[in-house]
């Protein structure tokens, strides 16, 4: 396994992080499993484990507070608030007030001391950056962070944050984490060079586009799950943005064949050995998944399947303009002439 240094931290991490989001009732129940799953992984050489607390309602936290028991020392551990804890607005967002209380109950379930990576999960529109940054500078004064990062931050939003740091001195956000895979290229525009001139680590996120680089959706697929549901317009395939989806997956499900990978190599190997990637996040839900996306951390693709990738997907480019998760916070309606 090759580690890579995380941004200018001088920390080094695996070129695979273990994301932890299908551990818990959002994919695999079992938690005697997705220990093992976690434990096959580190022996592996994986050391950078990522999670959130959203991710089961807090669950996957803790089922990765259990794995690591012994080998905490060992590991570069990650996690993100900001999403809806329940019912309550304030037990949500960006604001002091709730960030003092997430890391709490974030490392109460991780069963740990400190976390080395804690990240903002998304921007948060409705909250000054000042008061977010000085709530985890704190928390990185206290000892119980040591390390803060964003999440779905468009360009714009990860130079206000570097210039709010730098100006009233507070800690700055060290990595940012990004959606990346062949489908969705749109972070090469402007994300990953205005984060590479900021010296922040990138640890991607979804390099199979959920499922869709995986062999998991075809022409007659249909989202049942829950979670699928609320994000339709990416997997509807009644939609003409999917159906293109599925004609280009066929050309690089051939383009894979003839260069001697499977499709899920081949949609890792090309997120990790982007230059400005740290890390790419993988999410097995089961041992199978993980075996079959390991060996890509041994494939280096050549300058003429990238060429032929680049001719069938347009650089900087999401094929569906739903597959994003910077959503409207970019353009909110108060931002449009209306």
């Amino acid at each position: 396994m090759e580690y890579r240094p995380l941004g200018r931290t001088g920390v080094h991490v695996s070129k695979l992080c273990l994301g932890a989001m299908m551990f818990g009732a959002w994919g695999n129940p079992d938690h005697d499993e997705s220990i093992r799953i976690i434990h096959a992984a580190l022996d592996a050489g994986i050391n950078f484990v990522d999670t959130a607390d959203i991710y089961s309602a807090g669950e996957s936290e803790e089922i990765v507070g259990k794995a690591l028991k012994g080998r905490r020392e060992d590991i570069v551990l990650a996690t993100k608030f900001f999403m809806p804890m329940g019912d309550d607005p304030n037990r949500r967002g960006g604001s002091r007030r709730w960030i003092m209380r997430a890391v709490e109950d974030s490392l109460r379930r991780l069963s740990t001391d400190w976390i080395d990576l804690y990240q903002v999960h998304r921007p948060d529109p409705a909250t000054d950056v000042e008061e977010t940054l000085s709530a985890l500078t704190d928390l990185v004064r206290q000892g119980k962070v040591r390390y803060i990062g964003s999440s779905s931050y468009s360009a714009g939003e990860i130079v206000e944050a570097q210039w709010t740091a730098r100006e009233r001195k507070l800690e700055r956000f060290r990595t940012e984490q990004p959606p990346y895979s062949l489908l969705v290229r749109g972070i090469e525009l402007d994300v990953l060079p205005t984060a590479a001139r900021h010296g922040m680590g990138i640890l991607t996120y979804s390099p199979l586009a959920g499922g869709w680089l995986s062999g998991s959706w075809h022409a007659d697929s249909a989202p049942t799950s829950p979670a699928r549901q609320r994000l339709a317009a990416r997997f509807d395939m009644s939609l003409p943005e999917n159906q293109h989806k599925l004609q280009v997956v066929g050309e690089l499900q051939q383009l894979a064949d003839e260069a001697g990978l499977s499709m899920i190599e081949l949609a890792i190997a090309f997120v990790v050995n982007h230059p400005a990637v740290t890390s790419a996040i993988i999410g097995p839900r089961t041992l199978v998944q993980l075996a079959s996306q390991l060996p890509a951390t041994e494939v280096t693709l050549d300058p003429g399947i990238l060429d032929r990738i680049d001719a069938i997907i347009k650089p900087g480019v999401n094929l569906n303009p739903a597959d994003t998760s910077y959503g409207d916070h970019v353009l909110a309606a108060s931002a449009r002439r209306r």
